[in-house]
């Protein structure tokens, strides 16, 4: 699928076909795909929990305000980010390049988020919004269908999958084979209020 219409035909899907199956090699694509996409100084801070237990799916459902995808999609993904990344892998994601860039990158890096918190977290809500767009893209392109998803009890998804104290999570992404058709789109805002040249 050109990239174009799987931008214009992505539609976010709740109703799921309980007999398609995904297999972890097509999951494994996908996830791969996904992290590909840009992470804010290549910090790759995103980590992507793929749910495939069934009962861990179903303890999902009931602090997700039961929403059916989280249990009847062929795929469910967990987005969240590691918030120390850029002090622990911040020399890693930059092995392979010269020196003096690495020497660059790992100084900027550091002073960008030492003792900012706020930045920190921004930064990976960020990446994982990027990193969650990249996967429902590819998975429109194959012909799949997907939902991101918010509505849950944050923390007690991180219990269920044992976040760890330095992670966050950003959101979750629902994939498979659509059961029901898109909702029509309504209420677009006009494009002369949401695109500004130049200046407010």
């Amino acid at each position: 699928m050109h990239i174009d219409d799987a931008i214009r035909t992505r539609r976010s899907i709740r109703g799921f076909d309980t007999t398609y199956v995904m297999s972890r090699e097509e999951k494994d694509e996908l996830l791969q795909l996904a992290l590909l996409a840009p992470t804010a100084f290549n910090l790759q801070h995103v980590r992507l929990v793929e749910v495939s237990d069934p009962q861990l799916r179903a303890h999902i459902r009931e602090v997700g305000w039961d929403q059916a995808q989280m249990t009847e999609a062929s795929m469910l993904v967990v987005v969240c980010a590691r918030i120390d990344s850029w002090e622990a892998n911040a020399s890693r994601v930059w092995e392979g390049a010269p020196a003096e860039v690495q020497g660059f990158m790992v100084g900027a890096i550091d002073g960008y988020y030492r003792d900012k918190p706020q930045t920190q977290r921004d930064e990976t809500m960020r990446s994982c919004g990027l990193v969650a767009q990249t996967l429902m893209l590819a998975a429109r392109g194959r012909g799949l269908d997907s939902v991101p998803m918010d509505g849950f009890d944050f923390d007690a998804v991180g219990k269920l999958i044992n976040l760890p104290d330095n992670h966050v999570i950003g959101l979750m992404v629902a994939v498979g084979k659509q059961a029901v058709e898109a909702k029509p789109r309504i209420g677009r805002l006009p494009l002369d209020e949401t695109i500004i040249r130049d200046r407010f």
